[in-house]
């Protein structure tokens, strides 16, 4: 699920980052990341629960795949439309971080059938950790500036869930899947050192946005890395 909308940078193209850090005192941005990482970390809580959850009740789940994935989309939206008000904005946040971790437990079911499923479930979510952590470090500690690619990778995020669709519905061919996730795992790769700048830039209008930029980037890592080695580790 990485229908964000990120385009930001198209809002804030137009702002000096440089001239725009100023503007905040450094407390204040110290605080905004901080409450970023907050939410970010209670996200990754809530959408945990919901993927136990979803494993349980992984056929019901898979029954009304789309029902949820619009439920995901209205609350996405939703969320936007209530970010600055205190107490709801956390409610709908923490609603969607809960129905995407529950989206994911068909998956999650799947991949637990399997030899070795366990094993495999824990290889994703290490790797995803490492390379979330070691690229969140490097956009940290660079000199190079990377917030100034938003439209690349926007485009490059229309490309793949066209390509997945096209997968989905017409072609339907692993050896595209697999391909197509690769490429998931490197466009949000990337996205994790560009929303990352963003963050500590104090880019985002809330922390909210960061947090929920940063969850949909780990999941959508996870997500990926998960159906590679899932079909990878397949008999079939």
């Amino acid at each position: 699920m990485g229908l964000y909308d990120r385009d930001y940078s198209r809002e804030r193209a137009s702002y000096d980052f440089n001239s725009y850090e100023m503007e905040r005192s450094e407390s204040e941005l110290v605080t905004f990341v901080k409450e970023t990482y907050k939410l970010f970390a209670a996200s990754m809580l809530a959408g945990s629960v919901g993927a136990y959850v979803g494993v349980g009740m992984a056929a019901a789940i898979h029954a009304v795949k789309w029902p949820i994935f619009f439920l995901e989309i209205a609350l996405l939206i939703g969320l936007q439309f209530v970010k600055h008000k205190p107490g709801i904005n956390l409610v709908v946040m923490f609603a969607f971080t809960f129905v995407s971790g529950l989206a994911l437990g068909p998956l999650l079911n799947m991949v637990l059938g399997m030899s070795g499923g366990s094993a495999i479930i824990g290889n994703a979510f290490l790797m995803t950790t490492v390379i979330f952590g070691s690229l969140s470090f490097f956009a940290i500690n660079t000199t190079k500036d990377f917030t100034g690619y938003g439209k690349p990778l926007m485009i490059a995020l229309i490309v793949v869930i066209a390509g997945s669709l096209l997968n989905m519905f017409i072609f339907q061919s692993p050896i595209m899947h697999i391909m197509i996730q690769g490429a998931v795992v490197m466009l949000f790769s990337f996205m994790v050192i560009y929303d990352t700048q963003n963050i500590i830039h104090g880019a985002y209008e809330t922390p909210i946005d960061g947090a929920i930029a940063l969850y949909l980037d780990f999941l959508n890592l996870f997500t990926a890395l998960l159906q590679i080695f899932g079909i990878l580790s397949s008999d079939d």
